[in-house]
């Protein structure tokens, strides 16, 4: 069936859909699905939103496509403008391109320029991406690097605040976190080398971790004090996905450098980083770019009526009522089931880690998921150690296609023991 495609993808299922609508998708003999993998946090606004689809059509009707470096699309220029408005004050320019990894790449060579230095801290289970550069800013699985050494240098590597491994709460593992970034800092790479630090708000591929509030306001106070730039990849977690714009709002600071891509185009493909005027006009002209990166007229039109869509159906409060009701369904069945080491996650990013006696373990995390396939439920796992199911409906989703899930949720548990 999948003869002449490489075998280099892994495959959740072999469903080929050929329709979607909501939080479901159908295959052409239509069987329904639930699809709580929003293809990987992409459909935000669910599959096929009615405002996205009009937009993309009335775009494609007038114009497909404007190369950046040749004109301007007037939809680029207005999708700019509806980003300052979500924006913390004083972020205020854009670059546009296509993929995630492409957008962190942007990122890290706007700060080398703008700082004129090279290094770059990452955190232990970070996932930015599979581009050379980004591939040797990931650790969260030894298998998007694996047998692709060397990778570019400069890139150093400090522990994330990741309670549940440590067994610690969130005030020692802060500290102790902080602590290591410190010892780095002195010990590795110091500050006048330091262009900047990137964090995901909530660790994606490394286990569906919220970063602490506390560990944030730290991280921005120790970028201020050593003129380093604070990076945050927005890229799974940005758009309404955790209850609110941008996750890292909910620790109540400012990045210099914001990630953006996936649920920002509800499906097609756009990225981009935003930051201050005065720091993108360091980044010298003509030093980056690309063919399709730019934000082209029909994805800056899907990317405009996503914006539109999540602020008019006020899907960033839905994804935090929402995702209260899963993380309350998920830790009353945590009450029952032993192997529910930990629930955690904000809004709509929710990750329940499975463990036995303590330990991570995957093929019972595999066998739960398979179950959940089994019923129509589609989930994700991520973590080092791949025990993680992590949840990621739609921000659409309702409290009666929720409480369907944790059912489905609760029968595959009992199925696998």
């Amino acid at each position: 069936m999948n003869q002449h495609l490489s075998p280099v993808w892994t495959h959740l299922t072999q469903i080929q859909p050929v329709r979607g609508e909501g939080i479901y998708l159908f295959d052409a003999d239509g069987h329904r699905y639930t699809d709580f993998t929003s293809g990987i946090g992409v459909t935000s606004t669910g599959h096929c939103h009615p405002n996205v689809v009009a937009a993309i059509q009335k775009q494609a009707e007038k114009l497909i496509f404007g190369q950046m470096n040749i004109v301007i699309p007037p939809t680029t220029v207005a999708l700019a403008d509806a980003l300052t408005k979500v924006m913390p004050d004083g972020i205020d320019t854009f670059f546009f391109s296509n993929s995630g990894a492409e957008a962190v790449e942007a990122s890290v060579k706007l700060a080398r320029q703008a700082t004129n230095k090279q290094n770059v801290i990452v955190f232990q289970g970070s996932f930015h991406g599979r581009t050379a550069q980004t591939m040797a800013m990931t650790t969260s699985k030894y298998i998007y690097r694996h047998q692709y050494q060397p990778l570019p240098a400069g890139i150093f590597v400090t522990p994330f605040p990741y309670a549940y491994y440590y067994g610690w709460d969130e005030e020692k593992t802060t500290e102790f976190c902080i602590k290591q970034l410190d010892l780095l800092l002195h010990g590795q790479t110091p500050p006048d080398e330091t262009a900047a630090i990137i964090i995901e708000p909530v660790l994606g591929e490394g286990g569906y971790i919220p970063t602490p509030d506390g560990f944030m306001q730290e991280l921005r106070k120790i970028c201020n004090e050593n003129e380093i730039l604070l990076i945050v990849d927005e890229v799974q977690s940005g758009f309404g996905r955790t209850g609110k714009f941008f996750s890292f709002e909910h620790a109540g600071i400012v990045p210099d450098i914001i990630v953006m891509a996936k649920g920002l185009g509800s499906g097609l493909p756009i990225s981009g980083i935003a930051s201050r005027k005065e720091l993108m006009d360091k980044w010298e002209t003509g030093s980056h770019g690309g063919t399709y990166g730019g934000g082209g007229p029909v994805v800056s039109a899907a990317a405009l009526a996503t914006i539109q869509t999540v602020q008019e159906e006020n899907l960033v409060e839905n994804a935090a009522l929402m995702g209260e009701r899963l993380i309350a369904g998920l830790r009353e069945l945590q009450k029952q089931y032993p192997q529910i080491g930990d629930v955690r996650g904000r809004g709509l990013m929710v990750g329940v880690e499975i463990t036995v006696n303590g330990i991570a373990d995957k093929i019972l995390t595999d066998a739960i998921q398979k179950a959940c396939i089994k019923r129509d439920l589609l989930l994700l796992t991520c973590g080092t150690y791949g025990n993680v199911i992590r949840w990621i409906p739609p921000l659409i989703v309702t409290a009666e296609q929720i409480d369907k899930a944790l059912v489905v949720f609760e029968n595959a548990l009992v199925e696998v023991g």
